[in-house]
C-alpha cells in the first residue's frame, strides 16, 4: 500500500506516517494540496496531512481545500508529540548565534516566537514547505549562515548539528494529523477515542443561528471538542464552521441531530467519522 505525506523525508508528517504505517510505501509530496490530490488521483491509496498544532491552532491549508476542493474523507486521526530542534550544519556549530536567516515551516516559526524573539530577533525568518525541506536546505547550503527548526530526525537524515534542544513555547506540544482516503487500515497503536468532524454553513437570515445549531447537540447531550469559524471565500463576512463531535453516543443520535440541523436551513459536510490514535514520538 502507497501512502502519501507532505515531504521531505525528515518531516513530522513523515515521523507520524513511518510509525503509523511502517509496512508501507512512503511517498512525499511538495504540499498539502498535492497530498490529497495524489489520493484524488490514485498516486495513493492514503494520504496523511497535518491538521492542527497545540501552540498555533488549525492548519488551515488543509482546512480549507478540505471543505472547498475535496470530497476525500478522513479515516483516522494521528497525534504526535511535537519537539522543535534548531540546527546547522558542523562548520557552523561554534557560530549558530550568527545564523543570519532561520528556515522552518510557518507552524514550527510560529511555535518556537519566545526562543527566536530571545536569540535571533534581527534574523531574517524564512518560511519552508515543511520542517525537513528547511533542514534539507541548510545542509545542502554549509557555507551560508543559516539554522532549520525541524525534528531530531531531520538532523539525523541530513547530517546537521542540534545546538539548541525542545525550542517550541510550550513544553507540551502535539500535532493532529488527519489520514485520508476509504482504504480499509489497521494502525498498531492506543486508540485515544472516536470523533465526528464536519463543517457547518448556517442561514443567514435565521435570528440566534449558531445559538439554536449548538442547541441541538447540547440537549442531546452530544460533546463538541472543537468549534472554529473559516471563511466562506465568497462575501466579507461569510463563515463555516468547523466542528468535532466526541463519538461516544449511538449513531441515531447523531443523525437525528444532523437532520434536526437540516431543517433548520443548515448545511453539513462530514469530513469522517474515524478513531483517533496516540503516536510516540521518533
Amino acid at each position: 500500500m502507497k501512502v502519501g505525506y507532505l515531504g521531505p523525508q525528515g518531516s513530522f508528517t513523515y515521523m507520524a506516517v513511518a510509525t503509523a504505517f511502517a509496512k508501507a510505501k512512503l511517498l512525499p509530496f511538495v504540499s498539502i494540496p498535492a497530498c490529497i490530490k495524489g489520493v484524488e488521483n490514485k498516486e495513493v491509496a492514503l494520504a496523511v496531512i497535518p491538521i492542527e498544532n497545540t501552540i498555533e491552532g488549525s492548519v488551515n491549508a488543509s482546512i480549507d481545500y478540505l471543505y472547498h476542493q475535496s470530497k476525500i474523507t478522513v479515516s483516522s486521526e494521528l497525534v504526535l508529540p511535537i519537539q522543535q530542534q534548531l540546527m546547522v550544519t558542523k562548520n557552523q556549530s561554534h557560530r549558530w548565534k550568527q545564523s543570519q536567516k532561520i528556515l522552518s515551516h510557518p507552524q514550527a516559526l510560529a511555535q518556537s516566537q519566545a526562543f527566536l524573539t530571545a536569540y535571533f530577533p534581527e534574523a531574517t525568518l524564512e518560511v519552508t514547505p515543511s520542517t525537513a525541506y528547511a533542514a534539507q536546505y541548510v545542509a545542502t547550503h554549509p557555507q551560508q549562515a543559516l539554522a532549520a527548526i525541524a525534528p531530531k530526525l531531520s538532523a539525523e537524515m541530513y547530517n546537521l548539528t542540534i545546538v539548541q534542544e525542545n525550542i517550541q513555547d510550550l513544553a507540551v506540544n502535539q500535532t493532529r494529523f488527519w489520514v485520508l482516503g476509504n482504504q480499509p487500515i489497521t494502525i498498531s497503536q492506543p486508540q485515544a477515542a472516536s470523533k465526528i468532524s464536519l463543517a457547518l454553513t448556517l442561514p443567514d437570515n435565521l435570528p440566534g443561528a449558531l445559538h439554536k445549531a449548538l442547541s441541538v447537540f447540547s440537549w442531546r447531550e452530544i460533546n463538541l471538542s472543537k468549534i472554529e469559524s473559516r471563511p466562506l471565500k465568497t462575501t466579507l463576512g461569510e463563515y463555516f464552521f468547523l466542528i468535532d463531535l466526541l463519538k461516544d453516543k449511538p449513531d441515531s443520535i447523531y443523525d437525528n441531530a444532523f437532520e434536526e440541523l437540516k431543517t433548520l436551513g443548515a448545511h453539513l459536510k462530514i469530513f469522517g467519522v474515524y478513531p483517533i490514535y496516540s503516536l510516540a514520538a521518533i
